[in-house]
C-alpha cells in the first residue's frame, strides 16, 4: 500500500480514456498551448515567480503596447503589475482555487492513467497545486511546456467554476523548485560575465517563471541589473552594468 504525506490526497485512478468529456477535451493541445502566451509576463513576490493570470479578453493593438511597456518594468522590478480585473481575494478563496484545480488535476490524471499525489494549498498569497509522485515527467515535457499549458488549463476550470482569473500556481514532481536552480546559476555565470567585460548579456528565450527567477537573482547583486525584451515565445532576459 502506498504511504501518502499529511497533507496530500492520491489521484483517482481508472481505465485510460475514461472519464469527463469536458476534462479530455483539452488534453490534445497541451504541448501547443504550452507554447503560446498572448501577452507580457507579470512577475512578482511569490516563490515561484510566474505571476500571468489567464485573461479570456483580446486587447486591442493600443492596450497592448501600454502592457507591453508596464509589464517590462514590472518584470525587471520583480513587482508584480496590479491588473484592473483583480481584487482582493480572502484566504478561503484562494484555497476554495486550489480546491477546484485539485480536482481538475486529478480528473486529468484519472484520463491519463498516471499515479500521482495531490497537494492543494495556499502559499505566498496565492493557490498552488503540487503533484508528487513517479513516472510524471511526460506532464512537465520539454523546459515545462506541458507543465505550463496543464497550469494554463487549470487557472482556466477556475475561471469557468468562480468567474474570477486565478494566479493558481501548478507544480508537477518538484520540477519548479529544481529548475530554479538551474537558472539561478545562469543568472550568476551571466552576472560573472557583465562585471568581467562590462558587455550587456542576452540569455535565451525563457517562459515567465523562468524570467522571473533570473530576475530575482540579478537584483539581488549590486551593480548589475536586468530587463526583458522581445516578445513571446521569444521573450529574453538581458543582464548589463547598471546605470
Amino acid at each position: 500500500m502506498t504511504q501518502l504525506r499529511p497533507g496530500l490526497r492520491p489521484a483517482a485512478r481508472g481505465p485510460a480514456g475514461g472519464g469527463d468529456k469536458d476534462l479530455l477535451a483539452p488534453v490534445s493541445t497541451l504541448e501547443g498551448a504550452g507554447a503560446r502566451n498572448s501577452g507580457p509576463s507579470r512577475s512578482g513576490p511569490s516563490e515561484y515567480g510566474d505571476e500571468t493570470v489567464t485573461d479570456i479578453s483580446t486587447p486591442s493593438a493600443e492596450q497592448s503596447a501600454e502592457e507591453t511597456t508596464s509589464a517590462t518594468a514590472a518584470e525587471s522590478a520583480g513587482t508584480e503589475e496590479p491588473k484592473k480585473s483583480e481584487s482582493v481575494t480572502s484566504d478561503s478563496d484562494l484555497f476554495r482555487q486550489s480546491e477546484i484545480a485539485a480536482d481538475y488535476v486529478e480528473g486529468l490524471l484519472d484520463i491519463l492513467d498516471y499515479d500521482g499525489d495531490i497537494d492543494e494549498l495556499v502559499s505566498a498569497g496565492r493557490p498552488m497545486v503540487e503533484v508528487v509522485g513517479g513516472r510524471l515527467q511526460p506532464l512537465v515535457g520539454q523546459r515545462g511546456a506541458t507543465l505550463e499549458a496543464l497550469q494554463e488549463l487549470t487557472r482556466l476550470a477556475i475561471f469557468r467554476a468562480t468567474g474570477s482569473p486565478s494566479r493558481l500556481l501548478l507544480d508537477i514532481g518538484g520540477y519548479r523548485a529544481t529548475r530554479r536552480k538551474e537558472l539561478t546559476a545562469v543568472a550568476r555565470n551571466a552576472v560573472e560575465k557583465v562585471k568581467e567585460h562590462g558587455d550587456a548579456v542576452r540569455l535565451e528565450p525563457m517562459s515567465a517563471f523562468e524570467r522571473k527567477c533570473v530576475h530575482d537573482v540579478v537584483n539581488a547583486i549590486s551593480g548589475v541589473q536586468s530587463e526583458s525584451e522581445g516578445v513571446e515565445p521569444s521573450r529574453r532576459i538581458v543582464v548589463r552594468p547598471a546605470d
